[in-house]
């Protein structure tokens, strides 16, 4: 199967949907000439014409052109383009080259930013088949994957990825690694004579197998139940493209933001242009006055200087191996209050472990994480006596033997990786912990035969030649199948009659670890005086010796534990979601400490039973899902954002991209990730490490609050330069600032010392906070007073200055323009220091503990000496060289911001967040 982005819809079903709750032997009557001889080419054909190829249906993706122009389409962004050609019309041209030139700015780093989303359907074309092997007219052949149609019969081997979705009618040994769409950690065991109920969810099926799922292990025959977007995962691809994109909580606040200002502006342009026309003004020149008005109203720099905080943020979280791809994501980590986590690769290792091993009735634990050979044998807690060590070594070499998989080092990733059944990787990992590595035992001990396993047998076997040229068989399995085939038990290298009591202690303690949710091994051995020509289970596996158990579990990653209980310390609810059993999900649940008093968990079966509104009003209690599908998981996210929680959601597996989009923010595994996943995720984890999520949190956190400083900065200087063009005029007395200048100064204190601001480091106890609710607002009621004080401030010293200078001094409106100017820059420049803090002093905190601030301090100081200094600029900003004493007058005034503030935090009047 492959992708393709034709409007057709491509792929059909085999008549019904309940294939793999019939018989197989009613589905091989039904169908015995399928069975037996395949479709013919021409019925093949008429099919492949009816009902399309065999592929995925996609959208056609967004032109570069057109993400690039909906960079523009932000009301912030409208409102600067709008004031760009207000100023092109009235002449303003440099006013209108310099809005114009933010605007463009900003778009070019969101574009860059977001070029590369919405690849998530795309990416399915890696997973998918290109060739099948099918029976047609009694034939196999090989077709690529697209022509396959329904009713085909496909062979199934080893190593094969599956065409299309189809209902087994031979399986033999047959075990699919089905963990990408279903979640399932290991590889399912597959029967095409297995019972199914009707209710049975996907994960269940044990009669079907699934498009793009793999073969690793065994053969099986099958005939296609669907294909293209018919099957499984096209119901995914289907649900991923039906996810509508929301605006984040930011793009939220910051419309807002500029719509306020808009109405704001509007309302201060009326009023000031009809009481200069009652005062009989010249309409024009109130007209003008308006207009700049309008301009120091509007931040021009807001929307760059948000995107440019934001992929500042983005480098500081790459660095923190969170991979970010679309901008407004960041800030919406700071917000999470529920991260609904899939278990799989995510909060466990996605590596089978062996953590038990049972000798003689005592359980030895065994340490070690992941798939390296390192690790310990336990009592008690003490190193594992000696006297244990030969029958350890026994069960691990009998586990060994009775194995097809391998442990190798990866040179590329640098890395142990398994290739095979992880559940025998699991104990090749183990006896090398131990010393015993499968290489070198299979040098000595000669493979002979095997006995593969199968469903039914719920066992395999291995005939080797020992090194003392005598044969021994090898079995591992069910623990209770293996001892109903057992006559001895081995305890301290002797062989002991197996009596009841022994057997039914046995029993008790595989019991014990399985209600664990441990994956739990029998292994047994039996002498051999001669091997037959050609062995049969039948023949060869009875009156063995039992020698122990092998415990194993997909084991919670150790930085998750301690990143789920820093998430609780921060407000942040986690959930698990998985495909797998609901025993394992409340193991590993307890592991994790997810659950309280009250939590509970339940399967995908129980999900179904609850409507939305039972959902919804349960949510909060359930802390674990097991068994679920796709749409469950869609079901769950959107239950906890109907109670108007911002949602994270984590995952790695196809069947993770539908509920990673619908989530306020997704987030992949980078690593064990699909590329699926991938592509419908916000949020890439470079190292597929859960606690680098807390990580990421704490640092959009810190990003918002940063936001929230620039806009505060931005807002409470838009707010004096109101103040200053709303009061002159009103006084009568002429404009003190020009449009040319407010844009200036605009522009110079809008970038460099709002950028530096969106470096500060995060306040202390940023992580021992709740999270912000989803309605607050960047300006809260208590941030807009403080910004009208400020503000108020700032405007005062700027019509200070010009008074001084207009009224007491020259009486030069040009030159009293130019104090004005000079005093407004200064003032803002100082403003942005008391902006590290609302409630800590600048001294507390460090003068030079921000240096990119004292960087952008100088820098603004050296833009304004130039404009007042160089002739080039006198004529564009109407400036003039001033003297030492002037200097005096605009350094004592524009400090006042920063002494004023100093005050009031001393005092105590600003109160904490």
């Amino acid at each position: 199967m492959r992708i393709t982005e034709s409007p057709v819809q491509t792929g059909a079903t085999l008549d019904g949907d309940r294939w793999y709750a019939e018989p197989v032997e009613t589905l091989l009557d039904d169908w015995s000439e399928l069975s037996q001889q395949g479709l013919s080419h021409t019925e093949a054909a008429q099919r492949l014409e009816a009902v399309g190829l065999n592929e995925l249906v996609i959208k056609a993706g967004e032109s570069p052109l057109k993400k690039f122009l909906q960079q523009f389409s932000d009301f912030i962004v409208l409102i600067l383009i709008a004031a760009a050609l207000i100023s092109g019309l009235l002449g303003e041209w440099l006013d209108a080259i310099a809005i114009i030139v933010i605007v463009i700015l900003n778009a070019v780093i969101g574009f860059i930013q977001e070029y590369r989303a919405e690849q998530a359907i795309e990416a399915l074309k890696k997973l998918t088949a290109p060739n099948a092997r099918v029976v047609r007219d009694r034939e196999v052949r090989i077709i690529p994957a697209r022509e396959v149609v329904p009713g085909d019969l496909i062979l199934l081997e080893q190593g094969d990825i599956v065409p299309a979705d189809a209902r087994l009618l031979a399986s033999q040994s047959l075990q699919i690694e089905e963990a990408a769409l279903t979640g399932e950690s290991v590889p399912v065991k597959k029967d095409a004579h297995a019972r199914v109920p009707l209710d049975a969810p996907v994960a269940d099926r044990l009669t079907m197998v699934y498009a793009s799922t793999q073969v690793s292990y065994g053969k099986g025959r099958a005939i296609v139940t669907a294909t293209g977007m018919q099957t499984e995962l096209g119901k995914i691809a289907g649900m991923v493209e039906s996810v509508a994109e929301e605006k984040t909580p930011l793009q939220d606040r910051l419309d807002r933001i500029g719509k306020y200002l808009v109405y704001a502006a509007l309302a201060i342009v009326a009023i000031v242009f009809l009481v200069g026309l009652a005062r009989g003004e010249d309409p024009l020149h109130m007209f003008l006055v308006a207009v700049s008005l309008a301009v120091a109203a509007v931040p021009e720099g807001l929307a760059a200087v948000v995107t440019i905080a934001l992929a500042l943020g983005v480098r500081r979280m790459a660095a923190r191996n969170a991979l970010i791809r679309r901008l407004p994501s960041v800030e919406t980590l700071g917000s999470t209050t529920v991260i609904a986590s899939d278990k799989t690769g995510t909060l466990t290792q996605n590596a089978m472990t062996v953590r038990k091993i049972v000798v003689n009735d005592i359980i030895v634990d065994v340490t070690g994480e992941g798939y390296e050979p390192e690790g310990e044998f336990l009592v008690h807690g003490q190193l594992l006596p000696a006297n244990l060590r030969a029958d350890v070594a026994e069960v691990l070499r009998i586990g060994e033997l009775a194995n097809t998989a391998a442990l190798r080092w990866n040179e590329q990733t640098g890395r142990w990786e398994i290739v095979g059944d992880p559940t025998e990787g699991a104990i090749l990992v183990a006896g090398a912990k131990f010393g015993l590595w499968r290489e070198e035992i299979i040098s000595t001990f000669r493979e002979v035969a095997e006995l593969p396993f199968d469903s039914e047998r719920k066992r395999m076997s291995m005939i080797v030649r020992r090194p003392n040229g005598r044969y021994r068989l090898y079995v591992k399995g069910a623990p209770d199948v293996i001892l109903n085939l057992c006559t001895h038990y081995l305890d301290h290298g002797i062989a002991h009659p197996l009596t009841s009591e022994r057997r039914a202690a046995i029993l008790t303690i595989n019991r014990d670890l399985a209600n664990q949710a441990l994956r739990v091994l029998g292994v047994a051995f039996r002498s051999l005086e001669r091997v037959p020509e050609e062995p049969t289970p039948e023949m060869m596996e009875h009156d063995l010796v039992y020698a122990g158990l092998i415990a194993m579990i997909d084991p919670p990653r150790l930085e998750a534990i301690a990143a789920v209980e820093e998430a609780r310390r921060a407000g942040i609810e986690t959930v698990m979601i998985t495909g797998d059993h609901l025993a394992t999900a409340v193991a590993v649940g307890r592991e994790l400490r997810l659950f309280d008093q009250d939590d509970v968990a339940i399967t995908g079966q129980e999900l179904e039973h609850l409507s939305d509104a039972e959902l919804i009003a349960r949510v909060d209690d359930i802390k674990a899902y097991a068994r679920v599908s796709p749409e469950h998981k869609l079901r769950i996210v959107r239950a906890w954002k109907a109670r108007n929680q911002v949602v994270a959601m984590t995952g790695d597996g196809v069947n993770d991209a539908p509920a990673l989009k619908e989530a306020n923010i997704g987030i992949a595994m980078g690593i064990t990730g699909t590329d699926v996943a991938k592509g419908a995720a916000d949020m890439i984890l470079a190292d597929d490490n859960y606690a680098t999520i807390v990580h990421a949190i704490e640092e959009g956190r810190s990003i918002f609050d940063n936001i929230r400083r620039f806009v505060h900065f931005l807002l409470s200087c838009n707010i004096g330069e109101v103040i200053t063009m709303f009061v002159g005029p009103l006084l009568g007395w002429p404009l003190p600032l020009l449009p040319i200048q407010i844009l200036w100064i605009n522009l110079a204190t809008d970038s460099l010392p709002a950028l530096a601001l969106g470096v500060e480091k995060a306040e202390p106890g940023i992580m021992q906070r709740p999270p912000r609710p989803s309605s607050e607002d960047i300006i809260t009621p208590r941030l807009l007073r403080i910004m009208l004080f400020q503000g108020l401030i700032i405007g005062a010293v700027t019509l200070a200055a010009f008074a001084i200078e207009y009224f007491l001094h020259s009486g030069s409106e040009e030159r009293a323009r130019v104090l004005a100017f000079s005093t407004s820059i200064f003032a803002q420049n100082v403003h942005a220091f008391n902006l590290r803090s609302n409630t800590l002093s600048i001294f507390k905190l460090g003068l030079f503990s921000n240096m990119a601030l004292i960087g952008a301090f100088i820098a603004v100081l050296l833009s304004e000496l130039a404009i007042i200094y160089i002739p080039f600029f006198h004529p564009i900003f109407q400036t003039m060289p001033l003297d030492l004493a002037d200097w005096g007058l605009i350094a004592g005034l524009g400090v006042m911001p920063l002494v004023i503030m100093e005050i009031v935090k001393f005092v105590g009047l600003v109160p904490p967040r």
